[in-house]
């Protein structure tokens, strides 16, 4: 918040000339003149508002706040349009749940220019998706969707993301190499390449159509022992008549029917004989469908390139408020976003002394008021048991 605020911004960074598309700091209230309140109907829409939180690392950092229970905020802001073609893409925000937030959503989305503003809902068309989103014990991840060809695919990876009540700073890298990196607080927490962990493309071999297993393809490693043979006294009964069972004194061959003696299970039987088994001399092992190159199968090695992007708005759901998102970077420095997210640990620091002193101040009140409430139930006792006496006194008057 202490970086000025600039829709583009060129730095000389070793020789190479870099980008810095968008920089929302959150100064003051005039954040509110350049980022636009959806109005898309049939649905009511929460307010944010401009506050360091309650608890900080300076008062003058402040950010945006979503601040009404179960309800969904769609907000955007657009910034000059361009391409990442031949160059990285950094995205960047910080998002501080202080609530302890329960389930809601905590990620940005990247537009192109054709994002009415106004009219942004949950179905709105984006290029990139990016950012946390926690929803019970069993939701904690980080979402990183792009789109490509009119779907939206979905990271293959699980990518666990922060769940405390501090702020973090989320960074998402997409390469020109077609490779990409995912950070939080400037620690590296995943990577890999694009192809292999999106679903972007078919893949490149598929299973041989024509080729099936030989019917004499031996893949059991064992087979039954052809000279081994039952022995004679094997086959026996589960269960017999129990031997000790005498017929009852008072059972009636006419009335009951003939006695029987109960069942037991008989310590004889051997259950059903299977011959051992032995080394399978025709064993070739699993048989592997072969593979051929898939015909559908076309490379494109520009999987990372967003032909315009020109807008970033936060389309989220929440049920339990006080979310504060900071920082929003979109930039081709990758350099430059991890100094901007230096300060991610001053900031924590900062938050984490105030929160500790908030909470001892609060146990100490709590304790004041427990013991203030049991001095007043003593006194009502002794008062009580003071009037007592006097009620038998009169009494015996």
């Amino acid at each position: 918040m202490y970086w000025s605020i600039s829709l583009l911004v060129l730095y000389l960074v070793s020789g190479v000339l870099t980008d810095v598309f968008l920089h929302e700091q959150f100064i003051d209230d005039n954040w509110e003149s350049e980022w636009l309140y959806s109005e898309h109907s049939g649905k009511e829409f929460g307010k944010f508002v401009l506050t360091p939180g309650k608890f900080y690392h300076d008062p003058e950092d402040k950010g945006i706040q979503t601040s009404q229970d179960a309800r969904f905020y769609a907000i955007s802001k657009k910034f000059p349009p361009f391409s990442n073609k031949d160059k990285p893409l950094v995205i960047q925000f910080s998002v501080k749940h202080e609530q302890n937030i329960d389930c809601g959503g905590g990620y940005v989305k990247v537009f192109d220019c054709n994002l009415d503003q106004k009219d942004m809902h949950g179905e709105t068309p984006y290029e990139i998706m990016f950012g946390p989103d926690i929803c019970g014990p069993g939701t904690k991840k980080v979402h990183v969707i792009f789109s490509y060809k009119g779907k939206n695919l979905l990271i293959n990876k699980d990518i666990r993301c922060k769940d405390d009540v501090h702020t973090h700073f989320y960074t998402l890298i997409v390469k020109p190499d077609n490779t990409y990196e995912v950070l939080i607080d400037n620690e590296k927490v995943e990577s890999g390449e694009l192809e292999k962990d999106w679903d972007f493309l078919p893949p490149k071999k598929i299973k041989d159509p024509a080729a099936k297993k030989p019917e004499d393809w031996e893949d059991n490693p064992t087979i039954d022992d052809p000279e081994d043979t039952k022995p004679e006294d094997w086959d026996k009964p589960e269960h017999i008549p129990d031997p000790d069972a005498t017929k009852p004194e008072d059972w009636d061959d006419e009335m009951d029917g003939e006695w029987e003696p109960p069942q037991i299970d008989n310590p004889e039987y051997k259950g059903e004989w299977k011959p051992k088994q032995i080394d399978n001399p025709k064993y070739k092992g699993p048989w592997e469908h072969p593979e051929i190159d898939n015909p559908d199968y076309q490379p494109d090695p520009e999987l990372y390139l967003r032909k315009e992007l020109c807008a970033i708005g936060f389309d989220l759901w929440q049920v339990k408020s006080g979310t504060i998102f900071d920082n929003v970077l979109i930039t081709d420095d990758i350099e430059k976003a991890k100094e901007v997210a230096s300060v991610y640990k001053a900031i924590q620091e900062g938050e984490k002394k105030m929160k500790d002193s908030q909470d001892e101040a609060e146990k100490k009140e709590e304790e004041a008021k427990k013991d203030e409430e049991e001095d007043e139930d003593e006194e009502e006792e002794e008062t009580e048991g003071k009037a007592e006496p006097a009620e038998e006194d009169h009494d015996e008057l």
